[in-house]
């Protein structure tokens, strides 16, 4: 029995995924819903169907937000099985050429912070990248159907390396490693930055490696299995100087710190990257998760703002890390957190989905920018790049003043 059939005969059709689904919710179609297309995988791979434009159509509608795993009382690993039929897909589908190299070249160019960086650059000297769309041939051609261009925050157009070490401010009380991943460094420095000034002042030195390039992430959620591998295998090598120093590996990003929780299953097979990969795994830490298993050395001043929660899918479900962020935000005095309806539904980022499935990401979004703004909350906080670029643009959209930000943001604030 081989790893699809192992994993896709757990299912037993039940049902409860279905409202769980935001593909489903939208649409109502068996074929757009976890069920349906664990059974399209486990036809097609069985020989009953061919793999053809219904079966692709299904798994390229898929988010991969993982809400169905929270639902299923079986145990299915829906994200795994999604992995592995994508990977199928992209060795034996053969897409229109145009939109094959699209794909490639926009995951490629989003795990590439020099040349993010600098194709935002070259992008502003034309208008419309002045108004902060995706520059790039691959979003051009790909978000050509999008009822709202994709835009990314403005940024200086340079990539923010970390220092290598950060030293622990008061007494030490640990060494963790720390993620600067690709998209954070060039779009989101401020958030890097804020990161390692709070742990720093809860006793931990910092050392992010500057050989550390992409973790995989994007490239394993949409069927690149090759390319994540290889990733994953570079990044340990990076990383493998300071492994056995470091007592913890902490990341800001939910999809980049799911896809390294991974690492063992990824490259278990691999003979020379089995060990460290499992090594590795138990080390990684979502921030939220690490300060809270740590508890906070320093004391946050009052902020009196309110705030709603976004439970990014890939920390919430994949990761099943929810308590954590909220427990966080909580420790800042006079901070009141409001609870956000469907706070665990996918906001329609989810990697490049909003820009290869423009029109389902929309829907999603004027659902989650309606539930935000009912909360009254001035400020929406959100553990990844993708949500918080993505729920920036609703609000923006809406013509909301709301703020919104990682929580660590937050507490980076109240510990100034």
């Amino acid at each position: 029995m081989d790893r699809v059939e192992e994993k896709t005969l757990k299912c037993i059709r039940c049902g409860f995924c279905l409202d769980a689904c935001p593909t489903f919710r939208l649409t109502g179609r068996e074929t757009l819903s976890p069920r349906g297309r664990i059974y399209l995988v486990r036809s097609w791979h069985e020989g009953v169907i061919p793999l053809n434009e219904e079966v692709v159509e299904a798994l390229d509608t898929c988010l991969g937000c993982r809400a169905c795993e929270t639902a299923c009382p079986s145990g299915v690993e829906y994200g795994a099985i999604l992995e592995m039929a994508r990977a199928e897909i992209e060795t034996q589908h053969q897409r229109p050429v145009l939109q094959g190299l699209a794909r490639k070249q926009l995951v490629d160019l989003l795990a590439n912070p020099r040349r993010l960086a600098f194709s935002l650059k070259a992008g502003r000297l034309l208008p419309s990248a002045r108004r902060g769309k995706l520059p790039g041939f691959a979003a051009r051609l790909l978000a050509g159907t999008a009822h709202t261009p994709v835009r990314l925050p403005q940024s200086h157009g340079e990539a923010s390396p970390l220092p290598e070490r950060s030293p622990a401010l008061g007494e030490k009380r640990y060494t963790v490693g720390m993620l600067t991943g690709c998209v954070m460094q060039v779009l989101f420095a401020n958030i890097n930055a804020a990161t390692v000034r709070v742990l720093q002042k809860n006793g931990c030195e910092v050392i992010a490696p500057s050989r550390l390039g992409c973790c995989g992430a994007l490239h394993l959620h949409v069927g690149l299995l090759n390319e994540a591998r290889r990733y994953a295998r570079t990044f340990l090598d990076a990383l493998s100087p300071f492994l056995e120093e470091i007592d913890a590996f902490v990341v800001n990003s939910a999809g980049c710190g799911s896809t390294l929780k991974e690492y063992a299953e990824l490259l278990g097979d691999d003979p020379d990257y089995a060990e460290p990969a499992r090594r590795f795994t138990s080390k990684v830490r979502d921030v939220s998760e690490w300060l809270m298993e740590i508890g906070l050395s320093a004391q946050p001043s009052p902020l009196s703002v309110t705030v709603t929660y976004h439970d990014a899918c890939h920390l919430a479900h994949a990761q099943r890390i929810r308590s954590q962020p909220r427990a966080l935000l909580q420790t800042i005095p006079e901070l009141k957190l409001v609870e956000l309806e469907e706070a665990d539904t996918c906001c329609g980022s989810a990697g490049v989905y909003n820009i290869t499935q423009p029109e389902m990401a929309k829907r999603l979004l004027d659902r989650k920018i309606e539930n935000i703004r009912s909360t009254g909350a001035s400020y929406v906080a959100t553990g990844n790049p993708g949500c918080l670029a993505w729920i920036e643009q609703g609000v923006e959209d809406a013509h909301l003043s709301i703020k919104v930000c990682h929580p660590i943001e937050l507490l980076d604030r109240a510990l100034s």
